[in-house]
């Protein structure tokens, strides 16, 4: 590997999961960034607690020899790139070491697209995040939730139920097992770059498996 192929690896120094805060929220298909990031902490042993300071939920710890920060905005949604921007500022983090992963519902249930940069995509968390960024190239993981059966173009109503309802039970055990696939994808960042990683898992799909 040459020194200016060294220089272009994006390692991840935060990893942030976007979501609503309290048990309204909890377990819904907009929050499957917020359970990523308590499966990372559970992989890897590190406590998560309410700091005041950042906005959210936030712990630290070592993997893969590096220093790796991981961060739930309790901001809600909306207002997810105020806690961000708090953390990046009092540990003086470029931009582009945040990797920010939240649902996408141009995915279907049981695939991941990991980018080194993007636009928001219509999320607002994300449109948070780029506007306290101030830029749209960082890293991004992306987990598919899919869209509402027989939703009719524009029905906003049965859209917001959908993304605020919880998995049901075929959908439970493939959340399991993406989040599971997730915490190995941000491994293999942490050890080789994002872009390992996506050449690994943009292709793989986790299929729901039929009765």
């Amino acid at each position: 590997m040459t020194e200016a192929q060294a220089s272009q690896i994006v390692i991840p120094q935060l990893i942030v999961g976007l979501g609503n805060p309290g048990p309204k929220y909890d377990r819904t298909r907009h929050n499957i960034g917020f359970a990523a990031i308590d499966e990372l902490a559970r992989a890897w042993q590190i406590n998560l607690s309410e700091n005041r300071k950042y906005q959210g939920e936030f712990g630290e710890g070592q993997k893969q020899l590096n220093k790796v920060r991981l961060l739930k905005p309790l901001t809600y949604m909306n207002c997810s790139g105020q806690s961000i921007r708090a953390v990046i500022d009092w540990f003086k983090l470029p931009p582009t070491s945040v990797l920010i992963i939240y649902d996408d519902m141009d995915l279907p249930l049981g695939k991941l697209r990991l980018r080194l940069s993007g636009s928001a995509g219509g999320h607002n968390g994300m449109k948070s995040a780029i506007a306290h960024l101030g830029l749209q190239n960082f890293p991004r993981l992306r987990i598919g939730i899919g869209k509402p059966q027989n939703a009719a173009s524009g029905d906003d109503a049965k859209t917001i139920s959908y993304v605020l309802g919880q998995f049901d039970a075929k959908e439970s055990p493939i959340v399991t097992e993406v989040l599971n696939v997730v915490v190995d994808c941000v491994e293999l960042c942490l050890k080789q770059g994002v872009e390992q990683a996506m050449n690994r898992y943009n292709s793989r799909s986790i299929l729901v498996k039929s009765d």
